[in-house]
């Protein structure tokens, strides 16, 4: 008889927890599963922008081409430089130059002389050559801080293109290289994702307090669930004789 009431008693404890959890936190379980859904279903290539957008230029080297000295090409970098990779920019053979501290110039690759950061006439050029859609002119704008949409190399220049997907392309001024894409998709992606880790401001923080605390509440959840089920197993009962 006490044993069935110690039982009885863990039941009604267990109950009331459950219950309180699931009113406490059941909102946001309904916004980790719809938001986990629907960041599923989106297709990841139209998040990236890939579709509308050619990253890579499938322009090669010239050979035969004369280039500057490499000694000559780190001199005119005036810096300790990390790596040099040769490139084509908008049809001119460039010298990319990235530095101990990180840093990225650009240099002519046949004089080795320093190339200014882009302007935004030929960012622009750089966005529309790699642009895929059909869209009318698009307009820019320079980027100096970072923002939800846009947390990478700054300055940088925004491309945006006037087409049904509001598509823009972020150019780096130090190098001349596309450095993210953004759209309808990837803002519908990104609204959901902070909504999935509970970072409503910054969409980037995966370890916020708020995420930890509803997760622990989510297990204690599914662990009362499971003691309830247990408790409200039904069992075999033998008749006395």
């Amino acid at each position: 008889m006490v044993l069935r009431s110690t039982r009885l008693r863990l039941h009604v404890g267990v109950s009331r927890v459950h219950r309180w959890l699931a009113l406490i936190i059941g909102v946001q379980l309904l916004l980790w599963f719809a938001s986990g859904l629907i960041m599923s279903v989106l297709p990841i290539d139209r998040v990236r922008g890939e579709r509308l957008v050619e990253r890579v230029s499938p322009a090669t080297l010239d050979q035969a081409r004369p280039r500057a000295p490499l000694d000559l090409v780190l001199r005119e970098a005036n810096k300790p430089a990390r790596e040099v990779r040769y490139r084509l920019l908008l049809g001119r053979e460039v010298a990319e130059v990235e530095l101990a501290d990180g840093a990225v110039v650009l240099q002519d690759a046949e004089t080795g002389k320093r190339i200014p950061p882009l302007n935004a006439a030929m960012a622009r050029a750089v966005a529309v050559q790699a642009y895929r859609g059909v869209a009318p002119t698009p307009s820019i704008r320079a980027i100096l801080t970072a923002s939800t949409e846009y947390r990478a190399i700054l300055p940088a220049w925004r491309v945006d293109f006037p087409d049904r997907d509001a598509t823009r392309i972020y150019v780096a001024q130090n190098s001349g290289r596309i450095v993210a894409v953004r759209n309808g998709t990837w803002r519908l992606y990104d609204f959901f994702w902070g909504l999935h880790i509970m970072d409503w401001k910054n969409h980037e923080d995966f370890n916020t307090p708020w995420l930890i605390g509803f997760a622990a509440g989510g297990l204690a959840l599914a662990i009362a669930g499971s003691a309830l089920l247990y408790f409200r197993w039904p069992r075999k009962r033998r008749r006395n004789k």
